[in-house]
């Protein structure tokens, strides 16, 4: 079985002030309940660990029981100032003989079981690291970055038909993992630190191989106040066909 890690410790400042982005509520429930809940549908996952903010584990812990998330292994640990903190954390705490292991977004609420499975399947079939992913609709320019307010030079057009939008859960041999974040710990202690956004840039930065999988397009991230508009209209239209 594969275990899931869901760092949730952060605050989401471009969701607005109020609660930790992972406790805003979606249809009812927290966007972090959501999350555990589409990981705990996929029959591969037989682990959840969350890495709630450190002041805030018991509260977690009892939000998720409430919600009635039986018959999965969820645990819920003290997260740290950082993502990749938050992820090492979690993945402290999953037994070692565990060979998969998924870090999945709190802020994506509505990943469907499927692209949960086909991570893990790739994982499972060679893979050292996978990422699900999507065609980018949109044109794409690269820019220098000026001041806030100005206008910004173009510097050229990358072609999108190479171009993915990630998504979670990623997946990853547990060994992988383990020492990518090692690494980045160890270069933490010596002044650097490698600059990447997901868990899979670890993997590149220290030259490992990754490879995409078919994300989905409701698997998006949760970022601004329109977002959680969009994703109150997506579960609403699944509640209504499917009892989801």
């Amino acid at each position: 079985m594969a275990a899931a890690v869901v760092p949730a410790a952060g605050r989401g400042e471009r969701l607005g002030p109020g609660a930790p982005k992972a406790l805003r509520e979606l249809g009812g429930a927290p966007l972090l309940v959501h999350a555990v809940r589409a990981l705990a549908r996929s029959r591969a996952v037989g682990l959840v660990v969350v890495a709630a903010p450190p002041q805030g584990v018991a509260e977690v812990l009892g939000l998720l029981d409430s919600h009635g998330l039986d018959g999965k292994d969820i645990r819920v640990v003290a997260g740290g100032a950082t993502r990749q903190e938050s992820v090492r954390l979690g993945l402290a705490a999953i037994p070692d003989a565990t060979e998969i292991v998924l870090v999945h977004d709190a802020a994506r609420p509505l990943v469907p079981v499927e692209v949960v499975d086909a991570v893990v399947a790739a994982v499972r079939a060679g893979a050292e690291a996978v990422v699900p992913a999507v065609p980018l609709a949109d044109t794409v320019k690269r820019v220098r970055p000026v001041p806030a307010g100005e206008p910004e030079p173009v510097l050229d057009t990358p072609d999108r038909a190479s171009l993915r939008a990630v998504q979670t859960p990623q997946g990853f041999r547990r060994q992988v993992l383990v020492e990518v974040h090692a690494k980045a710990l160890a270069e933490e202690a010596e002044g650097g630190s490698p600059v990447v956004t997901d868990d899979a840039g670890l993997v590149e930065h220290y030259g490992g191989q990754v490879v995409v999988v078919p994300g989905h397009e409701e698997a998006f991230k949760v970022t601004r106040p329109l977002d959680l508009v969009l994703a109150e209209a997506v579960l609403a239209r699944r509640r209504a066909s499917d009892g989801f």
